[in-house]
């Protein structure tokens, strides 16, 4: 069984944002592979379904993004998985929009949400998925950029990244960690 969990904010003012990426690729992932996002727990939306016959939860945690750890560390202990089989799909600035990174394991790197993760885990080695969104531009406060929805110009590629996401999970889950690393941080090059 996998758990992927997409980080972001609960709130509808937060939808579309930059930081909210990673709750944008588990509906995609609901979309591509036809699980429903209709369960309330572990301080998640959550949906449990299948993809190339691996049991999978698909959530969204509802906390804030700097207590995505409590919804983490829930999930984990319901669904007994350990932080191998968890993938944490998120935003990443440090990576162009659009670009995806995928890890084993690694710091939290500034994220707040990542940082909360590490901290409920008692470890950094778990898989993750980054989405980049750009860097912010000078004189820009840091949560008011990662706050804000794409440029227009910028949509496409996002809605791009998103389809890599579900594919680089549905690959992670068929092929395994090194093979979609392969594949998707060398496509990004």
């Amino acid at each position: 069984m996998r758990v992927l969990i997409g980080l972001g904010n609960p709130t509808v003012q937060y939808q579309a944002t930059r930081h909210n990426v990673g709750w944008d690729a588990i509906t995609r992932l609901s979309d591509d592979f036809r699980i429903p996002l209709d369960l309330k727990k572990h301080k998640a939306v959550c949906g449990k379904g299948m993809i190339e016959g691996e049991k999978v939860v698909l959530a969204q945690p509802l906390t804030y993004m700097n207590l995505s750890g409590e919804s983490v560390r829930e999930l984990m202990d319901f669904y007994k998985v350990t932080p191998q089989d968890i993938i944490i799909i998120y935003d990443d600035i440090s990576l162009e929009v659009g670009q995806l990174r995928i890890r084993m394991k690694g710091s939290a790197g500034g994220h707040n949400g990542i940082k909360s993760i590490i901290s409920h885990l008692g470890t950094d080695e778990f898989p993750r998925i980054k989405i980049g969104v750009g860097d912010k531009p000078k004189n820009w406060d840091l949560a008011d950029y990662v706050l804000s929805k794409f440029q227009s110009e910028e949509q496409p590629v996002i809605r791009e990244a998103l389809k890599d996401a579900s594919d680089a999970c549905k690959m992670i889950i068929t092929s395994g960690m090194e093979a979609a690393m392969n594949h998707f941080n060398r496509k990004n090059n």
